[in-house]
């Protein structure tokens, strides 16, 4: 059941959705589910978010949010991240908590991993 005021669901944009679903089923072990060839939904194990087919990015030069994700070992995420094709947009730098590094997919949405570790 979904909570009430709180982040329920996240969708991206995406040129090419085989691409999206192949990169963060490899290096983040998310499940997907198509609705037809525009649109596919996600599931990371906890939060659901979808891909929409459009020739878009969400960057933070653009003005995009930034979409933070948690890992255990920072190195060994930011190794998947180069092997699945991803680009590393900032390399792993610490701030008060943590540390963490931004990239970009290989459809060039950015986001970030961090850890406490």
């Amino acid at each position: 059941m979904p909570a009430d005021r709180k982040i329920d669901y996240i969708e991206l944009p995406a040129r090419d959705l085989l691409l999206a679903k192949a990169f963060y089923n490899s290096v983040f072990g998310w499940q997907f589910v198509d609705y037809g060839p525009e649109y596919c939904a996600f599931n990371d194990g906890r939060l659901d978010g979808g891909f929409y087919k459009a020739n878009l990015n969400a960057t933070t030069a653009n003005g995009s949010v930034l979409v933070v994700l948690y890992a255990d070992d920072l190195e060994a995420v930011l190794a998947r991240v180069r092997e699945g094709g991803g680009c590393i947009v900032k390399d792993i730098f610490s701030f008060p908590g943590g540390r963490r590094f931004q990239f970009a997919d290989p459809n060039g949405n950015e986001l970030a991993v961090w850890s406490e570790h």
